[in-house]
């Protein structure tokens, strides 16, 4: 949808993805396809293209190639940290995460500014060393996720309440703290993955759809009572958002993302006077919380996530290394990144001190 939302604004965009060249699949993870000796290509792409401005979205061999282009090239660029990479390498294979991290400093340390989706996430990757952050929230088409979706005919009739998860079904996930739940009602887990077949086998009582998109996908989070995030270690969780955008309160753990997205007090991160959902170290005890959200307030707290303005936040965000296409438009936006600067900052001191100080005061505790 970002590339969407530029290309209406007039930009030229190319996109260098893994579908333009051979693949193998991710070991431990075969969804995950790698383009392994992709570097020629890539450079070959980029010298075409000739890009004003490049934005390289993750660590794998595309993005190393494309850093490589653009340091031998001189160019300035963008990175964005959206998986929490070490963690997740340190749960399959056992290296310490650490260990990744020196990876991570390397790749994204050359780029001129990191974008990163909450506040919480930008202080974690200063405290790893990576100090030149830039705030990009994520967006859900509001068009497409909203309270009058009709709900997914294989869900209705099911006994209530129905609790949802949609997600990878995979080990980092932490899906099996949703599904051990010891509370009334239906799981129903929406999404494919390494462990699906595995857990289909070991929890008979679950209802799991497979993966879902688009407006399928949106009927499901309509069917449901409460959206169920059991991740601890997502850096953002968009399907949050999707529920919320649905009318669906989340119950999740006080960890970074939800807290970001749900807030300390359950009321959103947006001056929210009702809860739209739940979040406490006791998941059981967050679901039934939740259950009592406000489906019109956890809908209206969505409406702040629209696509234009991640694309906004996105677009001002981008290095420039001054060749004159991007120049018109950072005219006309260059007001607009001030003031979101500064809201920004305002936000940060209201929003961010408190997550600061929770994260703080349980470190403290251990």
């Amino acid at each position: 949808m970002t590339v969407d939302c530029l290309r209406r604004m007039g930009h030229k965009v190319e996109m260098i993805e893994p579908g333009r060249f051979r693949t193998v699949p991710c070991p431990t993870y075969s969804e995950i396809r790698l383009s392994l000796g992709c570097r020629p290509g890539v450079f070959r792409m980029l010298d075409e293209f000739q890009p004003d401005s490049v934005h390289i979205s993750t660590e794998g061999p595309i993005g190393w190639a494309a850093r490589a282009w653009c340091l031998k090239r001189g160019r300035h660029f963008t990175t964005a940290f959206h998986t929490r990479f070490p963690d997740y390498v340190s749960i399959r294979t056992g290296i310490p995460a650490e260990w990744i991290w020196k990876v991570m400093r390397r790749f994204h340390g050359a780029a001129e500014r990191t974008f990163t989706a909450t506040a919480t996430l930008a202080e974690e990757l200063h405290d790893h060393g990576l100090e030149r952050t830039h705030h990009w929230p994520r967006g859900v088409d509001l068009a497409q996720f909203n309270p009058d979706v009709e709900p997914h005919p294989a869900m209705k009739g099911l006994p209530r309440p129905i609790l949802l998860n949609v997600g990878r079904v995979a080990v980092e996930k932490n899906i099996e703290a949703f599904l051990e739940l010891d509370v009334p009602g239906t799981k129903v887990v929406v999404g494919g993955g390494p462990a699906l077949e595995k857990l289909k086998a070991a929890y008979p009582d679950v209802l799991f759809l497979g993966s879902k998109q688009g407006a399928e996908l949106a009927s499901t989070y309509a069917a449901a009572d409460v959206f169920v995030f059991p991740s601890r270690t997502d850096t953002f969780g968009l399907v949050n958002i999707e529920a919320l955008a649905c009318g669906l309160p989340v119950a999740a753990y006080p960890v970074a993302g939800p807290i970001d997205i749900i807030g300390l007090d359950a009321r959103g991160m947006h001056g929210g006077s009702k809860p739209i959902g739940a979040l406490d170290e006791d998941l059981a005890e967050a679901v039934l919380l939740a259950l009592h959200g406000d489906s019109a307030a956890a809908a209206e707290e969505a409406q702040r996530y629209s696509w234009s303005r991640c694309t906004e936040r996105f677009f001002c965000g981008l290095a420039d290394d001054g060749y004159g296409a991007l120049r018109p438009q950072r005219r006309r936006f260059r007001l607009m990144r001030d003031r979101a600067a500064a809201a920004m900052a305002r936000r940060s001191m209201v929003e961010a001190g408190p997550v600061r100080r929770y994260f703080r005061r349980r470190a403290a505790r251990r």
